[in-house]
């Protein structure tokens, strides 16, 4: 009989994100799961850590708090916490607490509103769970969805095993993480499946001032517009826009600029103080 593979799963939109609970609801038959997600949402935190405040870990019952369909609105069963901190909080206290004698097999994030295709990798708190996970050595997957605006996330359910069982039989290397993400609603159907490069979108700010009605001085909400490019036709934004799930191996294990380091180590070495 095949062993079930144990997964801790977070996200960024909080613990009480729908997205989080379509995650654990498409692994549940899958998987033995464990859930550390944030309290709070930290979308865009990246793989920022809490370090001058204590971190509070508390376990809580989906139960009545279920966001799938109604036939499958049974107590879900899940070992779930509720974490004060960032995505990479809730995997390093996941890791050293709850999974402090074996190791899971694989760590989970997602399901997120929202795209972190191209660039936005290195805003997100979404891959930055994956990221963590990487840094402990265990394969990890981040999940994201093109679409901001209730998402259709039940379509999204079925897929996620394939993409998963994928990656548990086809290893990948050390330091390289999967970052998944689900095309817009606007395609009737998925396509299908591609292993893409890294696009060049992100989002950028977008600053609108405001004046404070009772100091009367200058604020600000950064605010956040997609910034578009010239795509290279295998990546991971011109996949999607055909309606194509896409997945982009990022390496974190090697962050190294070679070509750069050969090229110029040693007129730097010969600087003079």
């Amino acid at each position: 009989m095949k062993k079930r593979p144990k997964i801790l799963i977070t996200n960024d939109d909080g613990i009480h994100a729908p997205g989080i609970r379509h995650l654990w609801n498409a692994l549940k038959d899958f998987a033995d799961l464990v859930v550390c997600a944030p309290a709070h949402e930290q979308s865009a935190v990246g793989l920022s850590i809490t370090i001058r405040n204590p971190l509070q870990m508390l376990p809580i019952n989906w139960h009545n708090q279920i966001s799938v369909h109604h036939d499958q609105a049974h107590h879900m069963g899940a070992e779930t916490w509720s974490i004060s901190g960032t995505p990479a909080d809730c995997i390093k206290l996941g890791l050293n607490v709850i999974f402090d004698q074996e190791a899971p097999d694989l760590v989970v994030s997602g399901i997120n509103r929202g795209s972190n295709a191209g660039r936005n990798v290195l805003y997100s708190g979404t891959v930055a769970g994956a990221i963590e996970g990487v840094m402990h050595n265990i394969p990890a997957i981040a999940f994201s969805c093109h679409d901001h605006h209730e998402p259709n996330y039940y379509d999204f359910e079925n897929h996620i095993p394939l993409i998963v069982n994928h990656v548990l039989e086809n290893p990948m290397p050390t330091g390289t993480l999967l970052n998944v993400n689900f095309p817009p609603k606007s395609h009737s159907k998925i396509q299908g499946f591609r292993m893409t490069r890294q696009g060049k979108e992100l989002w950028v700010e977008n600053p609108d001032k405001r004046n404070h009605p009772a100091e009367g001085s200058a604020y600000y909400w950064l605010g956040a517009k997609v910034a578009t490019f010239d795509e290279h036709e295998e990546s991971d934004i011109s996949w999607l826009q055909k309606g194509y799930i896409t997945a982009v191996p990022v390496h974190v294990g090697e962050l190294t600029d070679h070509t750069h380091l050969n090229d110029h180590k040693e007129s730097f070495a010969s600087l003079k103080f």
